[in-house]
Formats: structure tokens, sequence, C-alpha cells
């Protein structure tokens, strides 16, 4: 019989061949064989599960080595991270702390600060919002209070215009009304730049036809150009359509404020608006405009100074020639609310150039717009057979809008509020209804919804010491006004509305 290798070679080497006949022998050299390979078995499983566990040793410690680097790494990115947050802060670990309860600990403390912070900025916050909305709210009020006396100024030298007068009180007069104008550019310019700086310009898209719209400005700055001995030219290019779509309001603002800078600084020179054709792509048109004027010219280190708020550039100029330093600034901030810039190229005692770029939708409407209107005093006015109702509790604008009616031929009646002027429409015909929007006992929104709820068809203007904007153009169309006009009113403005919603034309 065949034992296992290693007794083989030692019963051959050790027992006698004699021995291997007796059967006690055998029997124990069997037993042997057994063990011999039991233990070879044993050896094998032994060795595989030490490879085994040899190769899991090592991966295990290989991945502790891994944990350990990221967790390394982790606490140098954190350390990192919470110095970035505050470099000035002090820290309370060293660069070798590797210690995370440390770390957390001063975690926690810097977030017990953080919302301390978060807690102060949220207060901060609704102060600054109560600071703006009073600020809003006083704003507002001024504007009411300073333009209702103002509407009366302005009116009352309107009127004026209709008398003959001699030379002396034409001059007088004259002064009256400049400085009368100036005073409500400055109360519209600061108005206008709260605004801004609340964001609450809104812009909308209106008909414009471009030339149109230069002649008008033209025209409305005639009289000051001729004062200074100036000359206002349009150069305009053909290739513009003839209508586009945009915010005719914020353009006038922009370009009657260059105009009206260009005037004041220039004596005896000319100044040209040109306007031609960037582009037209689809219906999309880009239209270049340059102001240039033959001035006093601007400084090459002031020229940027002169875009800052209440920043002229030199104080000379705001005692010579007045300013608030607003106007530019107002340009520029119009300007770039629709993605374009204001740019300037100018020389001391050569005269500057404003010009910008400026993008429009195009129009195929054919409709005219109507190009500005002579003067009222110009002849033209007669309102004869209407009969206006005039809701105004101010007895100094009562006395200016109604003898300015007056003067138009139409027949006039007054209500000092809005529960009178309710009363008043429901027992008399009227053509037309100013209705002011501030009033004591009834304000003129509701006095409208009332009136709205017996007749729907008479015409309905407001009339707001606040400049229109499209919060009070939307309460007005909402109470069922029919349109608004500002005060103090221009003749012409009152004129063309009250014509427009009555359909009488002179």
């Amino acid at each position: 019989m065949a034992y296992h290798n290693i007794l083989e070679k030692q019963i051959e080497k050790f027992l006698p061949a004699e021995y291997l006949k007796d059967g006690v022998i055998n029997t124990f050299l069997e037993t042997i064989s057994k063990c011999y390979e039991s233990f070879e078995k044993d050896k094998k499983i032994t060795e595989h599960a030490f490879d085994v566990s040899e190769r899991e040793y090592q991966i295990v410690l290989q991945d502790l080595q891994q944990q350990s680097e990221i967790r390394k790494q982790s606490i140098l990115k954190l350390k990192a991270a919470i110095r970035s947050l505050d470099p000035a802060s002090p820290v309370q670990f060293s660069e070798e702390d590797e210690d995370l309860m440390n770390i957390i600990s001063f975690l926690e403390k810097q977030i017990a600060k953080t919302k301390v912070l978060e807690q102060d900025l949220i207060q901060a916050k609704d102060i600054a919002e109560k600071a703006a909305y009073a600020k809003s709210e006083f704003l507002s009020v001024m504007s009411h209070e300073i333009r209702t006396p103002l509407n009366a100024i302005i009116g009352t030298i309107m009127l004026l215009q209709y008398h003959e007068l001699l030379p002396e009180q034409k001059e007088l007069l004259n002064v009256m009304q400049i400085s009368s104008e100036n005073l409500l550019s400055l109360i519209n310019d600061v108005l206008d730049f709260s605004k801004m700086e609340e964001g609450k310009i809104i812009f909308v898209e209106r008909k414009i036809n471009i030339l149109g719209f230069l002649k008008n400005i033209k025209m409305a700055n005639r009289v000051r150009a001729e004062e200074k001995g100036n000359i206002i030219k349009i150069i305009f290019d053909d290739d513009i359509p003839k209508y586009v779509l945009g915010d005719d309001l914020r353009l006038g603002q922009v370009l009657n404020n260059i105009v009206s800078n260009a005037l004041k600084f220039t004596h005896k020179g000319t100044i040209t608006i040109q306007v031609g054709l960037n582009s037209l792509v689809d219906d999309m048109v880009k239209i270049d405009f340059s102001i240039e004027d033959t001035g006093i010219g601007i400084p090459k280190e002031k020229q940027e100074l002169i875009f800052e708020r209440f920043t002229q550039a030199n104080n000379n100029i705001t005692r010579e020639f007045g300013g608030s330093g607003l106007g530019l600034t107002i340009i520029k901030r119009l300007l770039e609310l629709q993605n374009t810039t204001i740019q300037l190229e100018s020389e001391a005692g050569k005269g500057s150039r404003f010009f910008f770029t400026m993008s429009f939708k195009k129009s195929d409407s054919a409709d005219d717009i109507e190009e500005l209107k002579p003067s009222f005093n110009s002849g033209k006015a007669d309102m004869k057979g209407l009969r206006i109702l005039l809701v105004e509790d101010v007895s100094f604008n009562v006395m200016v809008a109604e003898k300015m009616l007056q003067n138009w031929n139409a027949k006039v009646e007054v209500a000092q509020n809005g529960a009178l002027a309710v009363e008043k429409v429901k027992s008399n015909v009227y053509d037309l209804i100013l209705m002011d929007i501030q009033m004591p006992v009834m304000d003129g929104y509701t006095a409208t919804k009332e009136i709205r709820k017996f007749n729907m068809d008479i015409p309905i203007i407001a009339l707001t010491a606040s400049t229109i904007n499209l919060d009070i153009e939307s309460e007005a169309r909402k109470s069922g006004m029919n349109g608004c006009i500002t005060k103090p009113f221009n003749p012409n403005d009152l004129y063309s509305i009250i014509s427009e919603k009555t359909g009488k034309q002179s």
C-alpha cells in the first residue's frame, strides 16, 4: 500500500522489509500516513489564511492611511475657510492643532456671533426700509406742497402774458418765468434722482416720430436760445424709420437736459443736434444721438467729475450759470438703465459734444404724431360752448385754471372737494371734469369712482402736484379717469388734453 511520500522515504531508510509483513505495523504505518496528510492539509489551510489576512491587513492599513490624510487635509481646508471668512479675527487654534473639538468650539462661537450679526442686519434693513419709505413719503408731500404754490406762480405769469405790458414789465415777467422754470427743473431733478436711487424708474414703450420729437425740443428751447444769441440746428438722417417705439418722456428728459446745458454754457454760438442711423436689424433700430455746442467747454481733468451728483466742473460754474449738479447724473443713470452710456468730447474754450447710442423697436404705424402746438396765447385758443367742472381746493390754483379756461372762452364751474363735485355732476351737465387728486373731505380718486357709478361718459382728467409715474397713472385709470396732467401744467398740454377728450378743436 502507498503511504505519504515523506513516510515512504522514512520506511525505505529505517524499516527493514520483513517488518512490512506484520499487520500491526502496517496498521501503525497507515495511521502515521494519515497524520502526515492531515498535517499537510492543515498547513496549507493555515498558510492560505495567513496570506488572506496579510492582504486584508495591508488594505485596511492603506485605507486608514488615506482616511488620516483626508482628515488632515480637511482640517487644513477648514482652518483656511475659517480664516478667509474673517481674516482680521483672532483664531483659537494653531496650524499644528488637529483637534477637531477646538475647531468645532471656535466655529460654534463664530456661528453665534454670525446669528447676532444677522439679527442686527435684519433690524438695520428694517430701519433702512422705513427710512426709505419715510424719505419717499416726505418727497411726495414736499413735491405736492412745493408744486401747488409753484403752479399758481407759473400760471399767473402765463396769464399776465395775455395783457398788454410795458417793456419794463415784460422784462420783469421774463425774469419771473425763467426763475420759476429753473425752480421747477430743480424740483424735478431732485425727485427723479430720488426715484432712481430707490429703483422706481420704469420705462414704457410709446410711438415716437424722432424728427418731430427733435423739432419739439428745438421749439421748446427756442426762446432761451434767442435770449443768449444762440442758434439750434438739427441734422437728421433720412434713413431712420419714421416711427419707433420707446419711452418718449425719458428720451425727452435726456435730450432736453443736454440741450439746456449746452444753451446755458454757450453765448452767441451754435447748438447742433445730430441724429443718425447706426443699424437696422429686423425690428430693432439703433440710433446715434449727438449734441454739440460751441460753448465754454470742459477741461479734460474735470470731464469725469461732471457726471457725479451735485458736482460742477468748478465752483464758479454754480455761481455764474446756476444749476444743482444733478442734470448730467440723471442723464447718465437714465441711459445706463436703458443699457447705453453717455460719452463726452470736450476742450476748454472750444465747446463740448455729448453723444450716445440708443436702441428702439421699429414701428410700422402710419398714424401721425402731433408736433408741439403753438403757444396758448397765439390766438388759436377757442373752447366756446364747453362747460368744464374744475375740482380744486387751493384758491390760487382755482384762480389760475379758471382764468386760463375763461380766456379760451370755456364756461367754468368750481367745486372745492370731491364730495361737492359728485353732487354737481348729479345735477348738472358738463363736457369735462378737471379733478385734483389730493383734496379734503373726498379725494379725486374716490370722487371719480362715485361719479362713474352713474356717469360713465364724461371725460375726467386728473390734476396732480406729484410727478406722474406709472403708479399714479394706473391708480387714475383704475378709478375711472381718462388721463393725467401735472401741476404746474403747461397751457399747451392742458389745451391739448381738453381738445382731445372733448373733440373741441379750434
